[in-house]
């Protein structure tokens, strides 16, 4: 008998959870407590604030008024469970888990749901496939292409070859960290490089012995998977071994005011990736003015702010589509996932939106769900306390990522009795 589709197969929680709601309801699963807070907290009020921006300036989005529902998650996979069931009752329209365990665990439930999640630059890499994940997006840009622009950059650095070098990979010994380990391996491979692989576990205080082994293999590069106290742990260490600054980079969840500041002069010189660069975006200035702050504002245009005022756009205008596909005003979460499944972002809207340049531009469809795949390399100056960018937007070899993305949507599924198509 022929396997059922995934549109078969969420059919039933498609018709329950897409209720037509009475406003437009957004779950805010947030963590402003516990050791990553750090970075829980600007992307919370930047997510927020974008959206009480247009609940002020516009009434909402197409005359309906966003109603976001906060729910404490502590960076806790099971907390962030509790949380979903907690909201979805709500006429939830989509989820931003802001954690990689968390959208692991939701992508099943979420997917019978009939609810869209967008895990922005984390989660499941594969879920760039659409015709498997037809309920999960992860647009604009993923771990594996972060680990291909990591070493395109290097490649770059070091006069086009990275053959005989030593690169370090020090991550957060979890699903998050663990995520770019296939891609490096590969290219690893591609490119002749050794790969050292360095484990952290939660949270990251303690990590002597790992800095330890780098002090004495001295690798040629190092790279970062860290997030929340991780960070400013490794760059403390790093600077304490005298560890060059300009050959340790991490990936955009390492690479953030907070994860630098501590380390004072040290941190001088270190690097690391973005996909929403710091500018002075003119829509910051309309969120000071018209909108009373989810925080103390002291967050504002900083990196993961800036963060969570993009993933609160890119919300909102897949929201606006929905309403334009359908005609209607009230959209349901089905409706939502037509509208992210159609959005297109270009430079002329970022710049009609007060935020050009925040995103590469970029396009969804029913294939792919993983947007434009770049990032841009950035450095902090520790004299001027700013980020300084090194880069343009770099794009990721699709040559290499493809394959990857293609054989780990397969296998899942194989596993979950899935036949891949268009909803």
């Amino acid at each position: 008998m022929k396997m059922k589709t995934l549109a078969a197969l969420t059919l039933t929680g498609a018709l329950t959870a897409g209720m037509a709601t009475a406003d437009l309801v957004i779950p805010d699963l947030s963590y402003r407590t516990g050791p990553y807070a750090a970075g829980g907290t600007p992307f919370s009020d930047g997510y927020q604030d974008y959206f009480n921006l247009l609940n002020a300036r516009d009434g909402g989005i197409g005359g309906e008024e966003i109603r976001i529902v906060s729910c404490e998650t502590g960076f806790n996979t099971e907390k962030g469970v509790e949380c979903y069931e907690s909201t979805k009752a709500e006429g939830a329209l989509v989820y931003q888990p802001l954690s990689t365990g968390i959208t692991y665990q939701l992508i099943p439930k979420a997917t019978a749901d009939g609810i869209p999640i967008h895990s922005m630059g984390y989660g499941r890499t594969s879920a760039e496939s659409g015709e498997v994940f037809n309920w999960v997006f992860n647009y604009p840009v993923n771990y594996w292409d972060g680990a291909s622009i990591a070493i395109k950059y290097l490649m770059d650095e070091n006069g086009g070859s990275l053959e005989g070098k030593k690169i370090a990979l020090i991550y957060h010994n979890s699903g998050y960290g663990k995520e770019p380990i296939r891609t490096l391996e590969v290219l690893a491979e591609q490119h002749g490089f050794q790969l050292d692989l360095l484990a952290v576990d939660h949270p990251g205080q303690e990590q002597k012995s790992q800095w330890l082994q780098i002090r004495r293999t001295r690798p040629d590069h190092v790279l970062m998977w860290g997030w929340g106290v991780m960070n400013q742990v490794a760059i403390q260490e790093a600077a304490n071994i005298n560890y060059p600054m300009e050959n340790f980079m991490g990936v955009w969840w390492s690479g953030a005011e907070i994860d630098v500041l501590p380390a004072g002069a040290g941190a001088n010189g270190y690097k690391s990736m973005n996909f929403s660069p710091i500018k002075a975006y003119p829509v910051l200035d309309e969120i000071k003015a018209k909108v009373e702050l989810a925080g103390d504002g002291s967050n504002v245009g900083s990196v993961i702010y800036n963060r969570g005022v993009l993933a609160a756009m890119l919300a909102a205008e897949a929201i606006a589509k929905a309403q334009e596909i359908h005609g209607v005003a009230d959209i349901t979460p089905a409706m939502m996932r037509d509208g992210m499944e159609a959005l297109s972002i270009t430079d002329e809207r970022l710049e009609e939106l007060g935020m050009a340049g925040i995103s590469p531009e970029f396009s969804v469809s029913c294939q792919d769900h993983g947007g434009a795949g770049q990032a841009i390399v950035q450095q902090w100056d520790a004299s001027s306390q700013t980020w300084n960018a090194l880069t343009d937007f770099i794009s990721s070899d699709q040559e290499v990522i493809a394959p990857l993305v293609e054989a780990d949507a397969s296998g899942f599924a194989a596993e979950n009795n899935i036949t891949p198509g268009c909803l």
